[in-house]
C-alpha cells in the first residue's frame, strides 16, 4: 500500500508543479468570505486576524457565527478548492450538533441536525433537490467546489420555510471573490483498504476579472471529478422466531425443535384459530415474545414451552463504484458601483453501480434435532446445529445515474446608501434512473453449525462442507428480478427582496420579499420477476458466475468464499438471461407512470430590525412573519388495478412568525434568543397511494408492503433557541446553546392487512399483505444542549504557535407519542418513544496545528447508541432496531512546499470502526443476546497535491 501511495504522490506533485514557480501568496483575512454573504455586515471586524490554512478555516467559521443574526455554524474552506474532506457530508460531521447517519458504503451518507434528518438544502440560498425528492443528496456535492457551508440552526422570516432540522446552505465561488486572475488545481489519490483500490479525486478552478468600458466583469469555471471503488462486507444473525423444545407436549402436533408458525386469526374477532403445529402468538409485537426460561404459548390448545432462535444467518459482500462529475460556472458584471449582475450554472452528476454477492442460509429446519446452547436464565438460543437447511445465494446488480442542473440569474441594486433590491430567477432540472437485475441460486445443505454471537456481536457459522459454497455445480438457478425506476423533477423559482435602513433610532431596517416556486415531479417504474430456471449454475455460459474471496478479512468466523450469479455479466447480457426465463426483452420493455405532481408555492414576508441600548450595550432585535401557500395537484396510477387513476390536492397555507434578540452583555459576551416556526412537507412518495409489495418470504401467511397517504399534511414545529457566547480571544470562543422543538403532526406508520390480487409477486406469492401507510398521528418534543469550544492559545512557545482545539458536545432528549395499531388498522394503544436517529449524547474533538508550512487536524467524532428504525412486523423479536455507539478518528495533513504548491495526506477511520445493529424496544433487548448485523466500515488513506495562484 505504501508503495502505491508514494508513486501516486510523485505523479501528483510532478503534474501540478509544471504550473510554474510560486510568488508570495497574499495572506487572507479569516472570515473575509463570510462578509460577502447577504445579511452579514460589510465592515471588517476589529478583532479579525490575518491567518491562513487550517487556522483560517476554523477562525473563519467562528467569525461567521459571531457576526450573524441567526445561530449559524459553518465549515469554511482552508483555501481555494479545499474543504478538509471528500464531500460536504463528511465535512459537516465536525459541526456542533450534527450527527452522521450512515457510513456503511465507504462514505458518510447523510446528516441529522440536532437529531432531525430533514434539513433544507440550498445552493447559494436557492432550494435544490434531487429528481422527485424534496431534498438534495449533499454527498453528491464535491468539497472541491465549495467556498463555505453554513448550517442555520434558527430561522428568520426571509429564509425558506421548510426543514424542521434547519438549513444547510452550500456557497460556491464567484469571480468577484478574487481581486484578479486566480487558478487552483487539486489532484488526490484515495486508497480504500477494504477494496484495495486507489481512487482519483481531481479539481480545477480558473477565474479572472477585468475592468472594461462598461464596468467590471468576471468569469469563473470550476470543475471536479471523483471516483470511488469500494467494498462493503457485512454478516448478520437473522430475526427471532419460536421453536419447540426437544420434547414438546403430546397433542401439539410438534416434533422436536420444530419451528412454531403463528396461528391464523379470525378476521372479525381476532381470536386465534388453533391447530396442530401452529401457536397462538402474534408476529411483530413491540417487545417480541417473552424471553424468560420456561416461557410458554398455546399450541393446538396445549400449554407449550418454546425456545427463541434465529431464522437465518447471512453475509453480504458488496462491490461498488461511484463517479461524481460536477462543475459550476459564474459570470459577474458590475456596470457601476451600485449594481451587480450574476449568471451562473451548477451541475452535479452521479454514476453508481453495485454488485452485492449475498450468501443466505436458513437455520430454522428441524430434521434430526440436536440440543442447542441457551443463554443462561433465558429461552434464547445462542448456538445450534440445523440439518437439511435451505439456502440461497444472490447476485444483485444495481446501476444508477443522476444529473442535476441549476441555472440562475441574479441582480443586486443599491438604492442609495440605505436601501437595496435583490432579484433572483432560477430554473433547475434533475433526473434519476436506476436498474436492478438479480439472479438467485439455491440448494439444500446437509448441516450448518452456528453461534449467533461468537463475540462482539458477530455471528459464527460454517457448513459441513464450506467448499461446496464455491462450487457452481451444486447451486440451482432460481428466481430472477428485473426492475427499473425513472424519476424526474424540475422547478422554476422567482424571488424578489428589498430592504431600507436607518442609522439612528429604534427601527434600523425594514425588509420584505416574495418567492414563487413551480415544482414538477414524475416517477415511472417497471418490474418483472420469474421463478426457478431449474438448471445448475455451472450450465450457464462462462463468465456468468462469480466467486469472491477474503470475505470479512478474518474479523469474523464465517465462510470467506462463495459463488453467485455474476451481476456484471447478467446485466451486460440481460436479454439473453430474460429469454432463458421467458421474459420480455429490452425492445419490448416499457415503463409505467406512477405519479405526476405539480406543486406551486407562493410565499411573502416582512421583517424588521431594531436596536435599543440597555445599560450602555446594544440590544439588536429582529422580528418578522412569513406567509406561505402551497397548492399541490397530483395524479397517481395504480399498476395493480389496471392503471386506475386517482387524484389528490393536499394544499395548505400558514403564517410563520419569527423573532430574534441579540444582546451584548459585555464587549466579548453575547446572548441570543430565537423563536420561529418551520414545517416539513410530505415527500411526493409519501402521498402516493400506490403499493410497493414484498412476498411472504418467511412463511407467516402474508407479505408486506407500503403505500402513501394522499391527504398527508405538513409537519410543523415551534422552535426555541437560547445561546450564550463568550469570545474570550481574537480566535477563541465558548458557545452554549439550549433549544427546544415542539413538533405537531409527526408522521408514523399505520399498518393494515389488505387483500391485493393480481399483484405479480413470484417469490413468496400471496394475495395478503400488511401494508404500512404514513399518517400525521404523533406529536413530539425534542430538546437539548450544545456546547462548543474553539481555542487557539497565544502563550505557547514559538514552535507550538498555531496549536489549537475545536470541539463540541451535544446532549439530546426526545419524546413522541406513537400509536399502536393491530393488523386491522385499529389503534389498540399508545406508547412514548424517542425519535428515530437521535443519539442522546455526541461529541467531536479536533486538535489543530498551523505553523509555518505545516497544517494538521486530528479529529475524533463520537455518537452514542440510537434507534435506527422499527423492523417489519413479521417476527418474534423486539421491534426496534438500534445501532451501537460509533466513533471515527480522522487525520489531515498539509505541507506547503511553496506558497502556491502544497502536499496533502488524509486518513479516515483510523480505528477501523464497525457499524453494528441490535434489537431493542423499551427495556427488552441488548447488543449481546439480541445482536443483528455487523458492517465493516472502510479505512481510507489519501495523498495529493494542491496548487493555487490568487
Amino acid at each position: 500500500m505504501v508503495s502505491k501511495l508514494l508513486f501516486l504522490a510523485s505523479v501528483s506533485v510532478a503534474s501540478i508543479a509544471l504550473g510554474g514557480q510560486a510568488d508570495a501568496q497574499v495572506d487572507r483575512i479569516a472570515g473575509e468570505d463570510a462578509q460577502q454573504q447577504a445579511g452579514a455586515p460589510q465592515d471588517p471586524v476589529a478583532d479579525e486576524i490575518v491567518v491562513t490554512g487550517v487556522r483560517a478555516s476554523i477562525v473563519g467559521a467562528l467569525n461567521r457565527r459571531r457576526e450573524s443574526t441567526q445561530i449559524v455554524d459553518s465549515i469554511v474552506a482552508e483555501d481555494v478548492g479545499k474543504l478538509p474532506d471528500n464531500n460536504v457530508v463528511e465535512a459537516l460531521q465536525r459541526v456542533t450538533g450534527i450527527q452522521v447517519t450512515d457510513r456503511g458504503q465507504g462514505e458518510a451518507a447523510g446528516i441529522q441536525i440536532r437529531g432531525l434528518p430533514d434539513a433544507l438544502t440550498t445552493l447559494n440560498g436557492r432550494n435544490i433537490f434531487t429528481a422527485a425528492g424534496q431534498s438534495f443528496s449533499l454527498q453528491d456535492v464535491s468539497a472541491n467546489l465549495i467556498q463555505r457551508v453554513d448550517v442555520y440552526k434558527t430561522r428568520a422570516a426571509d429564509q425558506i420555510e421548510t426543514g424542521l432540522a434547519g438549513q444547510v446552505d452550500v456557497v460556491t465561488r464567484r469571480p468577484f471573490d478574487f481581486k484578479g486572475f486566480a487558478v487552483s488545481a487539486l489532484a488526490r489519490g484515495i486508497y480504500d483498504q477494504e477494496a484495495d483500490k486507489i481512487n482519483p479525486n481531481a479539481a480545477l478552478l480558473i477565474s479572472d476579472r477585468w475592468e472594461t468600458g462598461i464596468g467590471d466583469m468576471g468569469l469563473l469555471v470550476n470543475g471536479s471529478y471523483t471516483r470511488s471503488k469500494f467494498r462493503t462486507m457485512s454478516t448478520t444473525a437473522g430475526a427471532f422466531v419460536p421453536f419447540a423444545t426437544l420434547n414438546p407436549p403430546a397433542g401439539t402436533g410438534l416434533t422436536g425443535f420444530q419451528r412454531i408458525f403463528p396461528a391464523a386469526t379470525d378476521p372479525k374477532t381476532g381470536a386465534f384459530l388453533s391447530g396442530p403445529g401452529v401457536g397462538d402468538w402474534q408476529v411483530g409485537t413491540e417487545a417480541g415474545l417473552p424471553t424468560a426460561a420456561g416461557s410458554t404459548m398455546k399450541v393446538n390448545g396445549i400449554t407449550t414451552p418454546y425456545w427463541l432462535s434465529r431464522d437465518a444467518v447471512f453475509s453480504s459482500d458488496l462491490y461498488g463504484k461511484r463517479e461524481r462529475p460536477s462543475a459550476n460556472a459564474a459570470f459577474q458584471w458590475a456596470p457601476n458601483s451600485s449594481s451587480v449582475y450574476t449568471a451562473e450554472v451548477f451541475y452535479s452528476g452521479f454514476r453508481g453501480e453495485t454488485y452485492n454477492s449475498l450468501q443466505f442460509s436458513f437455520v430454522d429446519f428441524w430434521a434430526n434435532p440436536q440440543a442447542p446452547t441457551l443463554y443462561d436464565g433465558t429461552n434464547i438460543v445462542k448456538s445450534r446445529v440445523a440439518n437439511s437447511v435451505y439456502g440461497f445465494n444472490s447476485g444483485d446488480y444495481t446501476r444508477s445515474q443522476t444529473d442535476s442542473f441549476v441555472y440562475a440569474l441574479n441582480g443586486k441594486w443599491d438604492m442609495g446608501s440605505r436601501g437595496g433590491i435583490v432579484a433572483d430567477l432560477a430554473y433547475q432540472t434533475s433526473k434519476y434512473k436506476t436498474a436492478f437485475f438479480a439472479m438467485r441460486t439455491d440448494r439444500v445443505a446437509n448441516k450448518i453449525t452456528t453461534d449467533f454471537n461468537a463475540g462482539g456481536g458477530i455471528p459464527s457459522y460454517h457448513f459441513d462442507n464450506d467448499a461446496a459454497l464455491a462450487d457452481p455445480k451444486v447451486w440451482n438457478v432460481a428466481q430472477l428480478y428485473d426492475n427499473a425506476n425513472r424519476d424526474k423533477g424540475s422547478a422554476f423559482t422567482a424571488m424578489l427582496d428589498g430592504h431600507y435602513g436607518w442609522d439612528e433610532g429604534f427601527l434600523r431596517q425594514i425588509k420584505a420579499g416574495f418567492r414563487f416556486d413551480d415544482r414538477k415531479a414524475s416517477s415511472d417504474i417497471r418490474t418483472a420477476d420469474a421463478g426457478n430456471l431449474g438448471r445448475p449454475l455451472s450450465s450457464l455460459p462462462a463468465g456468468a458466475s462469480f466467486t469472491n474471496s477474503g470475505f470479512f478479512e478474518g474479523r469474523g468466523d464465517v465462510p470467506t468464499s462463495w459463488v453467485t450469479a455474476n451481476g456484471y455479466y447478467n446485466y451486460a447480457h440481460a436479454d439473453e438471461i430474460r429469454k432463458l426465463y421467458g421474459l420480455k426483452t429490452s425492445d419490448q420493455l416499457t415503463m409505467t407512470r406512477v405519479f405526476d405532481v405539480e406543486e406551486k408555492t407562493t410565499a411573502a414576508y416582512v421583517q424588521a430590525d431594531g436596536e435599543l441600548t440597555i445599560f450602555g450595550r446594544a440590544l439588536n432585535l429582529q422580528a418578522g412573519v412569513r406567509y406561505v401557500a402551497v397548492d399541490t395537484d397530483a395524479v397517481f396510477v395504480d399498476r395493480f388495478n389496471n392503471g386506475a387513476i386517482s387524484r389528490a390536492s393536499p394544499g395548505s397555507d400558514r403564517f410563520l412568525p419569527s423573532f430574534t434578540a441579540r444582546y451584548e452583555i459585555l464587549p466579548n459576551l453575547r446572548a441570543r434568543f430565537n423563536y420561529g416556526q418551520t414545517l416539513r412537507r410530505p415527500n411526493f412518495g409519501d402521498i402516493n397511494p400506490n403499493y410497493s409489495l414484498t412476498g411472504d418470504l418467511t412463511n407467516v401467511g402474508y407479505g408486506s408492503g407500503s403505500a402513501g397517504t394522499a391527504g398527508l399534511q405538513p409537519t410543523t414545529s415551534k422552535n426555541y433557541d437560547a445561546a450564550l457566547e463568550w469570545y474570550f480571544g481574537r480566535n477563541s470562543a465558548i458557545t452554549v446553546t439550549g433549544f427546544r422543538r415542539d413538533i405537531q403532526g409527526l408522521v408514523v406508520p399505520v399498518s393494515q392487512l389488505e387483500f391485493i390480487p393480481n399483484n405479480g409477486i413470484v417469490a413468496g406469492a400471496t394475495n395478503n399483505f400488511v401494508i404500512s401507510r404514513p399518517a400525521n398521528a404523533s406529536n413530539g418534543v425534542l430538546k437539548g444542549l450544545e456546547v462548543g469550544l474553539t481555542y487557539f492559545p497565544t502563550y505557547l512557545p514559538s514552535f507550538l504557535d498555531g496549536l489549537g482545539f475545536q470541539g463540541s458536545l451535544t446532549v439530546l432528549d426526545s419524546s413522541q407519542n406513537v400509536p399502536i395499531y393491530n393488523n386491522s388498522g385499529k389503534q389498540i394503544g399508545e406508547q412514548q418513544s424517542g425519535f428515530f436517529g437521535v443519539s442522546d449524547f455526541s461529541y467531536n474533538a479536533t486538535l489543530a496545528y498551523d505553523h509555518g508550512p505545516i497544517g494538521a487536524r486530528l479529529s475524533y467524532v463520537y455518537r452514542n447508541a440510537w434507534q435506527v428504525r422499527n423492523e417489519a412486523r413479521l417476527f418474534a423479536n423486539p421491534l426496534g432496531v438500534w445501532r451501537r455507539a460509533e466513533a471515527s478518528l480522522d487525520l489531515q495533513l498539509t505541507a506547503r512546499i511553496t506558497n502556491r504548491l502544497g502536499l496533502t495526506f488524509d486518513a479516515v477511520n483510523l480505528t477501523r470502526t464497525k457499524q453494528q445493529e441490535y434489537y431493542r424496544f423499551g427495556n427488552v433487548g441488548d447488543k449481546d443476546r439480541f445482536n443483528l448485523g455487523t458492517v465493516l466500515i472502510p479505512r481510507t488513506f489519501a495523498i495529493g497535491a494542491r496548487y493555487s495562484f490568487n
